[in-house]
């Protein structure tokens, strides 16, 4: 097992593909703590997890809002508490927030959006970090996405925030290089969750007509297997990627599984959010 005596915490893990990082933590031997705004998805989601432990396995669950800096830290000082260490951290909590173009989107819904994707990932780094470091070794894990290397419109806070977890990221691993914490990013490719649905049910007068369809389509064929991107965190949770940090790694598109084997390689500008200059 991958993950064995490992303790991960994970956000927005109640559905979806939070779901399913923790059930494949869980798989691969980690003890793990998550969270979520709502107490009885999470109830629901503890039920479903225990299925899959071993009998000395630690599952916990807090209701948590990431964007709340109390509240993540109550959840992080349960979590360490209950787990004993902390290995691991899995950003996962986002939402796609108001649809529409610029000019008329919701400002104060855009804000929200920023504080969940953006100030959230950042308030869980902030307060785990230390503990991470009192470890001598970490790895965090921020999910990102299409909005972080394409420009969408209709969903400018989505993109915005993406693109902005990812310079976190990039910045995150430069501050902690010296400290054992491995900092990535992951885009999980293009999910049936919760949001394509928004998308659908609200998005068709709001997203451009072929990003609309382009949805339709998704939903219709199934779109990305939620275990791509599990599975992609669980490699970036594990030793087996030790050296790789700073960059943007896409579950569907991307060879990650080999990456370890190329660590020269990944300390050029590969997989980084960067501009390329004329000369290249």
């Amino acid at each position: 097992m991958k993950l064995k005596n490992k303790s991960a915490i994970i956000t927005g893990a109640s559905q979806g593909l939070g779901k399913e990082i923790a059930k494949h933590f869980i798989l691969e031997g980690a003890d793990i703590s998550i969270c979520s705004r709502n107490q009885d998805d999470l109830d629901k989601t503890l039920a479903e997890l225990e299925l899959n432990k071993k009998k000395d396995q630690k599952i916990y669950t807090y209701e948590a809002d990431v964007s709340n800096e109390s509240e993540v830290g109550e959840f992080v000082e349960f979590s360490v508490s209950n787990l004993g260490k902390l290995d691991v951290l899995v950003n996962n909590a986002g939402i796609y927030g108001p649809k529409g173009d610029v000019a008329i989107v919701d400002i104060d819904a855009w804000v929200q959006t920023f504080n969940i994707n953006v100030l959230g990932t950042l308030l869980m780094c902030k307060k785990i970090i230390p503990k991470l470091k009192d470890n001598k070794k970490g790895k965090i894990i921020n999910l990102s996405g299409g909005g972080a290397t394409s420009p969408l419109p209709g969903l400018s806070a989505y993109a915005s925030t993406k693109a902005a977890v990812v310079r976190l990221t990039e910045t995150l691993s430069l501050e902690l290089k010296e400290d054992n914490i491995y900092v990535n990013a992951i885009a999980p490719g293009a999910l049936n969750t919760r949001l394509l649905d928004e998308v659908i049910n609200d998005g068709k007068d709001k997203v451009p007509s072929a990003f609309y369809q382009k949805a339709l389509d998704q939903k219709e064929s199934g779109g990305v297997p939620l275990s791509k991107g599990a599975e992609l965190c669980v490699y970036l949770a594990s030793d087996e990627s030790d050296g790789i940090t700073g960059k943007l790694i896409s579950a569907v598109w991307d060879n990650w599984s080999s990456l370890h084997m190329h660590l020269k390689e990944m300390k050029s500008d590969v997989y980084t959010l960067r501009r390329i200059v004329p000369a290249n």
